[in-house]
């Protein structure tokens, strides 16, 4: 008899996530890979890896996706619950950390802070334009100072007077950086200088008027960086909590989402099965002029579509996988 579990994926922009739990909402196994521009085979190659993971090739019952490209992921792989980073992560870490009050994501390309307040969110922002409050703002100013990411953290704990860095905005942080390793300020001041000036950018941007109670966990892949830990910690003045899998709890999260799915409605699942890995998909654009909205239609094959070269979606034929764009909705399939 095969062990049954329910997979939660979660396909950012930088990096794309996957993850199991069982039928009681325990974590199995996650796995992580850069998305590198190409979430379908992020997607894929996430399957696999996952599967090789593995002991057994578990029976899924249900899948739950999030992320930037959930919709595209939701489609592809046959999903029951498709919901938003903040639902997720919330799901997640309220399973993991008993009573949390607050969410601290730090990604590569964007950040978020959720407030909940008896297991339910009550307020959330996000940031998705300044690079100075995301993880990639860390590993630009890293690769500049020549120090390797894994390395960020530790070296920045070594730092006895940080630098006053600016922080509010990319362009002036490096600059303000470049300044000050000119000055001759030790790596390890110039490393923790750069913790403290996210910190201080997250906090005015995304937490500004919102009351940051305990227990706080961090969340995201900046959460493997202890310097930034510390940073939150000192700036907050209260412990942070750093979920072991704090990295794919947004796939955790939709994991979950798609375990409490498949208890209340006790339906089948629209998984396509592990062999998804393998099938070839392709993505199709074209401009409907149907109306003077002139929509950018997006159109998922699996296969080759049949006509070759189509000039519109109404061209489109093959085993369309689904399909939207369209501001009235004509374009919109989901098989």
């Amino acid at each position: 008899m095969s062990k049954k579990a329910f997979l939660g994926i979660d396909v950012g922009s930088v990096t794309t996530k996957l993850a199991l739990v069982d039928k009681q909402g325990n974590y199995i196994e996650s796995t992580m890979l850069r998305t590198s521009g190409k979430p379908v085979i992020a997607a894929q190659k996430g399957m696999i890896n996952l599967l090789e993971k593995l002991n057994d090739k578990y029976e899924v019952l249900g899948v739950g996706t999030t992320g930037s490209g959930r919709n595209l992921a939701g489609a592809l792989i046959g999903a029951d619950v498709i919901k938003n980073e903040i639902t997720a992560h919330a799901v997640a870490a309220s399973i993991t950390v008993s009573g949390v009050q607050t969410i601290l994501e730090i990604g590569g390309q964007d950040s978020k802070i959720i407030l909940l307040r008896d297991g339910i969110v009550t307020d959330f922002a996000m940031n998705t334009v300044c690079a100075a409050g995301t993880g990639s703002f860390l590993d630009q100013q890293a690769s500049r100072l020549n120090v390797p990411i894994n390395e960020f953290g530790p070296t920045a704990l070594k730092s006895q007077s940080p630098a006053r860095i600016a922080g509010r905005c990319g362009v002036f942080a490096e600059s303000d950086l470049i300044h000050k390793q000119q000055l001759g300020y030790p790596i390890p001041d110039l490393l923790y200088g750069l913790c403290q000036a996210l910190v201080r950018n997250y906090l005015s941007n995304l937490a500004l008027g919102k009351e940051i109670l305990g227990p706080v966990v961090f969340q995201g892949g900046v959460a493997t960086n202890i310097g930034m830990v510390r940073a939150f910690e000192e700036a907050l003045n209260q412990k942070i909590i750093v979920p072991e899998n704090h990295q794919t709890m947004g796939a955790i999260g939709a994991a979950l989402l798609a375990m409490e799915n498949y208890e209340f409605t006790n339906t089948p699942t629209r998984f396509k099965g592990w062999e998804v890995s393998e099938f070839k998909f392709n993505s199709l654009t074209h401009e409907c002029n149907d109306c003077s909205n002139s929509c950018e239609v997006i159109t998922i094959l699996q296969g080759e579509p049949e006509s070759p070269n189509p000039k519109s979606p109404k061209e489109v034929k093959g085993n369309i996988i689904a399909r939207w764009g369209g501001s009235c909705g004509k374009w919109d399939v989901t098989n």
